[in-house]
């Protein structure tokens, strides 16, 4: 498993850089058509709307899958190692099942109700489906992350972020601390 999440981190990792690349074209040249041509281009400030969008939502999956992502951990502090391990559980189970139900089962509902009526974006004549399309497949990402680390919870085999980066190659690491 430990292999299938290598290349979702890597896969959504360049999703994200061409994405973001693309978004920083589009956003330098509606700079130069505005300013220097006098002509701003709506296609670009469309599509960079629509871009930014993708690139929150794939980000923040992604994130969650570094474990990056903000969290406040005063109360795991305080519990220990064992409590503070049913905890993050805990917590996983409620990620899980906010991008199971809101972003999976709602983006899905969004979609096909906005493909359903035919609304396109005003410039770029896109089927705004397909842009709520990020809330799905954001969910879904941040599901099969969750699974991920609920699997190492439980079997004990996650470490904490922090203790991962000092953690000598090899070197033995208890769960969640």
């Amino acid at each position: 498993m430990q292999g299938l999440k290598a290349r979702v981190d890597r896969t959504l990792g360049w999703l994200i850089s061409l994405v973001f690349a693309i978004l920083v074209a589009c956003v330098v040249w509606q700079v130069v058509s505005r300013y220097v041509l006098g002509t701003p281009s709506t296609i670009t400030d469309e599509m960079a709307r629509f871009l930014f969008m993708w690139t929150g939502l794939v980000g923040a999956a992604y994130t969650l899958g570094q474990r990056r992502h903000l969290a406040i951990d005063a109360l795991p502090l305080m519990l220990g190692p064992a409590r503070a391990r049913y905890l993050h559980i805990l917590v996983m189970l409620m990620i899980a099942g906010f991008a199971a139900v809101v972003m999976i089962y709602g983006g899905i509902d969004l979609m096909s109700r906005t493909l359903a009526s035919g609304q396109v974006s005003p410039a770029l004549r896109l089927p705004m489906g397909y842009v709520y399309g990020a809330i799905p497949f954001s969910g879904a990402m941040m599901l099969f992350y969750c699974l991920h680390f609920l699997v190492a919870l439980l079997r004990g085999e996650l470490l904490d972020p922090d203790e991962a980066e000092t953690a000598a190659p090899g070197a033995a690491g208890g769960p969640l601390d």
